[in-house]
């Protein structure tokens, strides 16, 4: 018998703990090795069970169940984590892949139809079935030209969307778009159930997903419990997230066992926690980045030559360093992660370079210049510190960084895309498309730069439909390029997941689109 048909007898319960430890003892493998190797077959089977409570960095007052509102991490896992699920799914190797909809495929040669077969059988956590008008009403509640949602210029090229028979609905787009599948998994867009108006019922969080909605009280906690009616496996009993804010509180909640698992990590302390046998690190490298928007429109950022200086006088490399303590990397002024297909590395770099930070002031007409940089953790672990340390590179660059401390609550309502210059983060997207449509198109709801390129919109619109990969990916250098030389987006660093949790805790394939293992957390892990 192979050592893998031994495990697997473990995984299916058909081998004890014993018979396998004297079979492995038979065979050379120390008693240590054999218990490691049990523990782990054990794990990677999925049991069902347990209370699982998870302690969030972010989390807000003005948190609502609205999908539309939702901008904070606490508030982006709600949707396709707990109470909902999308048309489609990313998986561990960043691929498209059905959800509710059971298939999805472009019904023409351009890619300007797509088809999406809903899966039968689902119910929301109410017992009522899933239809293809819950889709309509979902779609619809961010494309209205009221909609203050942050996804709809993403949706921006929905011409129209019909229903097809009882189980298909079908989106007709202004142009094509191949990469369109990837756009249903938005964390804003679950499926949720339409009123008999053709309105959103977003209220009540019923939804399809893994739990049933609890209760909510926006910037503190929601629990929820497993949906019996859930179309797939969960494994969790119940789920609870709170919003803690403070990163020591955070820590010390988790090496207490007051929760299981905690986002962003104190990087300082991190070697710490390693020595804690109870607990176990995940570390994540994925699309995410660290960011300091510069409203164009407010002077001095309305200059380019002085954004050009503030972009040179940010040591980054220092940052990584002492922010990140080397989870991460540098940034270049491009939100593309490397990994990313058609990414490139725009030149000149903008390293730190006092020299020529001065000669991008003298060409803005200034000899010295002195801004005012909001900050708070609640952008992201160490945006303070960060600031801090910007203000002191920057100081030998003639330029004179006045560090804002805002308060952490109400952060992104208050301080995101109202204050000049601040700090900020973005999960990344897996496609260019999507990250550029989301933000940095003209258009965009979370264009928090305020920055308008007419050849840039016109490249991202043509690069879209082009189904040509070199003529594509030449178009995608010189978007990247055109952002990097004059957008006012100061990408500091492309920054690790890193989390901590039980070691009691397991779970399969980790994701790396976004944090929380794709925001899927609440449904694919479980207690080992």
């Amino acid at each position: 018998m192979t050592d893998d048909q031994k495990l697997d007898l473990v995984r299916r319960g058909a081998m004890s703990r014993r018979d396998f430890v004297q079979l492995a003892l038979a065979a050379g493998v120390s008693s240590t090795v054999a218990l490691g190797a049990y523990s782990n077959a054990m794990a990677a089977e999925p049991k069902k069970g347990g209370h699982f409570r998870l302690g969030q960095s972010s989390g807000s007052s003005n948190d609502t169940l609205d999908p539309a509102t939702w901008a904070s991490g606490f508030a982006g896992v709600i949707g396709i984590g707990i109470i909902g699920d999308a048309l489609v799914d990313i998986d561990a190797s960043n691929n498209a892949v059905p959800a509710l909809a059971e298939s999805f495929e472009a019904t023409n040669a351009d890619a300007s139809e797509w088809a999406f077969k809903l899966r039968k059988g689902v119910e929301f956590s109410n017992g009522r079935s899933l239809k293809p008008k819950d889709v309509l009403a979902s779609y619809h509640h961010h494309m209205g030209e009221n909609s203050k949602s942050g996804v709809r210029s993403t949706l921006a090229d929905i011409r129209q969307i019909r229903i097809d028979g009882d189980d298909t609905v079908v989106f007709e787009l202004e142009q094509g778009n191949a990469d369109f599948p990837y756009i249903t998994s938005d964390y804003r867009l679950p499926i949720l159930q339409a009123e008999d108006d053709g309105t959103l019922d977003w209220s009540s969080g019923v939804g399809t997903g893994a739990f049933s909605l609890e209760h909510f009280e926006p910037g503190v906690r929601l629990e929820a419990r497993r949906n019996p009616n859930y179309w797939r496996d969960a494994w969790f009993e119940s789920v609870e997230m709170l919003a803690i804010h403070d990163v020591v509180a955070r820590t010390a909640a988790l090496k207490t066992g007051d929760v299981d698992y905690i986002t962003n990590l104190d990087l300082k302390t991190l070697n710490l926690l390693k020595r804690d046998a109870a607990l176990a690190i995940t570390n994540v490298t994925g699309f995410a980045f660290y960011v300091a928007p510069m409203d164009v429109r407010v002077s001095p950022f309305d200059n380019n030559d002085a954004r050009l200086a503030l972009k040179y006088a940010v040591d980054r490399e220092e940052l990584v360093e002492k922010i990140l303590r080397g989870y991460g990397k540098v940034g270049n002024d491009n939100p593309i992660a490397p990994s990313i297909k058609y990414a490139i590395q725009p030149e000149p770099v903008h390293g730190y370079d006092p020299d020529r930070a001065r000669y991008h002031l003298k060409k803005a007409g200034l000899s010295s210049m002195r801004v005012d940089l909001s900050a708070s953790d609640a952008a992201f672990p160490g945006a303070v510190d960060a600031a801090i340390l910007m203000q002191s590179s920057a100081k030998k660059c003639g330029i004179d960084i006045n560090v804002i401390r805002e308060a952490a609550d109400g952060y992104w309502s208050n301080v995101w895309m109202k204050k000049p210059w601040c700090m900020s983060y973005f999960r990344g997207r897996p496609t260019i498309d999507w990250m550029m449509s989301m933000v940095y198109y003209s258009k965009a709801a979370w264009n928090d730069t305020f920055w308008e390129n007419t050849r840039f919109d016109d490249l991202l619109g043509k690069a879209r439909v082009e189904t040509n990969e070199a003529r594509r990916g030449e178009m995608y250098a010189e978007i990247q390029q055109i952002l990097h030389d004059e957008g006012g987006a100061n990408v500091l660093m492309f920054n690790d997941y890193v989390s901590g949790h039980s070691a009691k805790l397991a779970h399969g394939a980790l994701n790396s689109n976004l944090d929380l293992d794709g925001g899927y957390i609440f449904r694919k892990w479980w207690y080992a």
